[in-house]
């Protein structure tokens, strides 16, 4: 199976699917929306033990809901969940949302990353302020999209470098599938091999899209335990995944945990106990699966963690360090 990148290598490159950032350099943190043309398959996958999370016990198969209009990514820890309410305000709007008799209600279940204590002003005083930011990434939606330190991502870190919000694509060209994969990465583990260049995904690069330097040529055995600050519940990456395929929510349950393989081959350690690693899954439904759907499944979950895990290192490749004292170098300060 040979892959090439969508047009934007970017989730949006997923036909139906758009991406809108708002952030705050004061607060030092932000939000993403990706919101879906028309209402999307979805599941969820939970991994590590420090999740936050809205509206995730929808996306369980056999729950009554069947697609969500729109999923939010969001800094601030648990005051950053109530971006998702902003974001529902907006689609309200807009008209969006799961008929109730004369209401609409949009479904936009939602997860955070922890970025209090990253140096940004976090006295926002009564109500932080992460409601009108989710209100206004989704006025900001579009195919092209800002990566590194921006949205969800802007004030992420990793052990050893910045962090930041990545994206990638991949075609599937024997099944005319396209996958898309976006991530905010705000890892306890780091992104690189050691204080070296190389990333862990590099043997997924495809061109030089995280700097085509290739696999380490060595891994010391110090680079398997990054250096790492252990406060409970001050990491987690957040990722989703797309398809244009058919599938049930079912399989995109599958889907989402086949994906959650990209984060570990991106990130060194990962799913631990002080992150909150979330992966969500969404299909558009509109490119059939063959006969031999299984196969057909089996190859699109693994190209989903292979996108998710080159979505993972461009979100670090592509970060710019924060402008406060102390702060984290980026990649391409430290390497280029």
């Amino acid at each position: 199976m040979i892959l090439s990148p969508g047009p934007r290598n970017a989730i949006t490159d997923v036909p139906g699917v758009l991406v809108g950032h708002a952030d705050d350099a004061r607060l030092a943190s932000g939000v993403t929306v990706i919101v879906f043309d028309e209402p999307a398959t979805a599941s969820v996958d939970v991994r590590g033990g420090g999740p936050g999370t809205r509206e995730t016990d929808l996306l369980a198969p056999e729950r009554t809901v069947q697609s969500v209009d729109a999923i939010c990514l969001s800094g601030g820890s648990a005051f950053g969940l109530d971006a998702a309410g902003g974001a529902v305000a907006a689609l309200a709007e807009q008209g969006r949302g799961f008929v109730v008799g004369p209401a609409r209600v949009p479904i936009v279940p939602a997860a955070i990353l922890f970025d209090l204590i990253n140096g940004g002003d976090k006295a926002w005083g009564r109500f932080a302020p992460y409601r009108e930011l989710g209100y206004a990434a989704v006025q900001a939606i579009s195919a092209d999209f800002a990566l590194g330190s921006v949205g969800a991502g802007f004030g992420a870190r990793t052990a050893n470098l910045k962090g930041g919000l990545g994206s990638a694509s991949s075609k599937i060209e024997s099944l005319g599938v396209t996958v898309g994969a976006l991530a905010a990465v705000n890892a306890l583990g780091s992104a690189t091999v050691g204080d070296g260049p190389h990333f862990w995904a590099a043997p997924f690069e495809i061109g030089d899209e995280f700097g085509g330097l290739g696999p380490a040529p060595t891994v010391p055995a110090e680079a398997l335990f990054p250096p790492v600050k252990p406060v409970a519940g001050a990491n987690t990456t957040l990722a989703i995944v797309v398809t244009d395929a058919v599938v049930t929510k079912a399989e995109a349950k599958m889907l989402a945990v086949m994906a959650q393989d990209g984060v570990a081959r991106a990130l060194v350690p990962c799913h631990t106990p002080l992150d909150g690693d979330v992966v969500f899954s969404a299909a558009t439904g509109r490119v059939a699966l063959p006969e031999d759907r299984l196969a057909a499944l089996s190859a699109i979950g693994h190209v989903m963690a292979l996108t998710l895990a080159r979505a993972v290192a461009r979100g670090v490749f592509e970060a710019q360090a924060l402008p406060f004292a102390g702060a984290q170098p980026s990649w391409k300060q430290r390497h280029r």
